[in-house]
């Protein structure tokens, strides 16, 4: 929890709210957005400015740190081969991270 905002009280402003159930999906279903899925989900957003690549990367470090399933070992391996540089290094981190706990269905 951020320590500027731990005493913070929600806001009824609807501008706030969190839209397009973000506030319930799973990294998995996040980190499954093509881009086109990413600007209608995050217009009107500020995360938008980052953009789909550096978004992916970011959920892709998430998965790399999050506990080693099969779902997310499969999440992480349709990304492998991402025509972005930055998404495919931070992909194969992720992957690394699984491999490093022991997992034998990374590959």
């Amino acid at each position: 929890m951020c320590p500027w905002n731990r005493y913070a009280q929600s806001s009824q402003e609807p501008d706030f709210a969190p839209r397009h159930s973000l506030d319930s999906a799973t990294l998995i279903d996040l980190f499954a957005w093509d881009e086109p899925t990413f600007l209608r989900n995050t217009e009107g957003s500020a995360i938008r400015r980052i953009g789909h690549a550096r978004w992916l990367r970011n959920l892709a470090v998430a998965l790399g740190n999050a506990p080693t399933s099969a779902p997310t070992v499969q999440a992480l391996q349709r990304r492998a081969e991402h025509p972005e540089p930055l998404v495919r290094e931070h992909v194969q981190w992720a992957l690394e991270q699984h491999r490093q706990k022991g997992d034998t269905a990374v590959t």
